[in-house]
């Protein structure tokens, strides 16, 4: 049986570290469908379409890889809908263990079939948050150690104008 995963995320921006937790994935499923999707507690600086776009570029020569773009859509019934027996998440901390933990139990009472793996992330990469590269560059600071060249630049362009 193919193991399919999916992994979702608001992804605004797709990180470095969202890539190197993806890549970890990678080596435990046969497919990951990476996920755009909606968290309605955020207030996004890019839009669905350039936060996919950069995903797919990112993923270009992944070929085990599909980007899809689900605003507004349950993560489990997303995974229902595309065949996903495993939901992955990236955790950085304890802060994210227990939240990660309580999102995993909600997934479980809508869809026992479908397991939750958490993947620990890349301890050069453990301490980057999307909100935290977006203040530095709201203050004129590099982030290109943490995002592709293309995510770079449109968060440039429309936090510095």
């Amino acid at each position: 049986m193919t193991k399919i995963a999916l992994f979702a995320g608001s992804f605004d921006p797709f990180t470095r570290g969202h890539l190197a937790t993806l890549k970890q994935a990678l080596k435990v499923f046969d497919q990951v469908i990476v996920a755009v999707m909606t968290n309605n507690s955020k207030h996004y600086t890019l839009s669905v379409a350039e936060r996919t776009s950069i995903i797919e570029t990112a993923t270009k020569d992944l070929a085990q890889v599909q980007v899809v773009a689900r605003p507004a859509t349950l993560t489990t019934s997303l995974a229902q809908e595309v065949g996903a027996q495993f939901l992955v998440r990236g955790i950085r901390n304890a802060e994210d263990v227990t939240y990660e933990s309580g999102i995993a139990a909600m997934n479980r009472s809508l869809a026992p079939e479908i397991e939750t793996v958490l993947l620990l992330a890349d301890p050069e990469l453990a301490y980057v948050s999307s909100s935290m590269i977006k203040e530095v560059v709201r203050f004129g600071g590099d982030v290109s150690q943490y995002l592709t060249p293309q995510a770079a630049k449109l968060l440039q362009q429309k936090l510095r104008g």
